[in-house]
């Protein structure tokens, strides 16, 4: 007897299919305030910092309570173009960073920005062997599409970029048979220098507290894609087997169905 064949989507937590993320390098002192305003719309950042550097930065000992409920990133000790140094030293840059970020912090780091988005092959290979599980490039990709190489990772755009544009474009994405992220980067103390704090205001006001949006930090979108990606379906698709820890939202036919963690699930 012919069976129908299922329309199954992996799907972002909650059934949704677009997420927003964002990405802030340094440390500098104005993160505070950014954080404060991430924290009122109820947006997630990630926080690329460097452990080796102390001028105008958030001291270390303020980072875990200051930075609660976002990601702690890795950013190399003392920030140098990597690209040009010894490899042996971009892994003491990068180790050390992670050690000391660490011990604040009090959980594994695992993300990564290229300081002075200074890169190439070698450093790229190193970096799993690191314990890192993701690496952010410079520049604008201008799309909502994915990572296809998540240790070349572009952001959708700097917040220099067509911002309000691309947010309100974002926003109006509506086809479900796609995930879509927006992902933004910058450096907070820009906003500061170009006398523009309400830029970032405007956008958080306009793209948060949406219920199609998924707020997370860039480790927690590489985790879940990873557990997407162990999930194992049934030949003719009427279970599948979840062996991650955390649950992995699908839409079949339609439906959103959750697939608990370490649970077979019926479709």
């Amino acid at each position: 007897m012919e069976k129908k064949l299922k329309n199954i989507y992996k799907c972002f937590p909650g059934g949704r299919h677009k997420v927003l993320t964002m990405s802030y390098d340094d440390g500098k002192n104005e993160d505070g305030r950014l954080v404060e305003i991430f924290n009122k719309y109820g947006i997630k950042g990630t926080f690329h910092l460097n452990s080796g550097l102390y001028e105008n930065r958030i001291p270390i000992g303020e980072i875990a309570e200051l930075y609660k409920g976002h990601e702690i990133a890795c950013h190399t000790a003392t920030h140098p173009t990597i690209e040009r140094c010894p490899i042996e030293q971009v892994a003491r840059q990068i180790l050390l960073d992670r050690e000391e970020l660490e011990k604040a912090v009090g959980y594994p780091v695992r993300g990564f920005s290229y300081p002075n988005g200074s890169y190439n092959k070698q450093i790229k290979e190193l970096l799993p062997l690191l314990g890192i599980r993701y690496a952010r490039v410079v520049g604008n990709s201008g799309s909502f599409a994915l990572p296809h190489d998540p240790y070349e990772w572009k952001a959708t755009c700097h917040h220099k970029y067509r911002l309000l544009e691309l947010g309100n474009e974002f926003c109006g994405l509506s086809k479900k048979q796609y995930l879509y992220i927006m992902y933004v980067w910058g450096h907070s103390y820009e906003f500061s220098n170009d006398g523009n704090w309400d830029l970032i205001k405007d956008f958080c006001k306009l793209v948060g507290g949406r219920d199609d949006i998924w707020y997370a930090t860039n480790i927690e979108i590489m985790d879940y894609l990873d557990a997407c990606e162990r999930l194992i379906c049934s030949a003719d698709g009427s279970f599948i087997f979840n062996p991650s820890a955390k649950s992995v939202w699908l839409s079949v036919d339609g439906e959103i169905i959750e697939a608990k963690g370490g649970e077979m699930t019926r479709l």
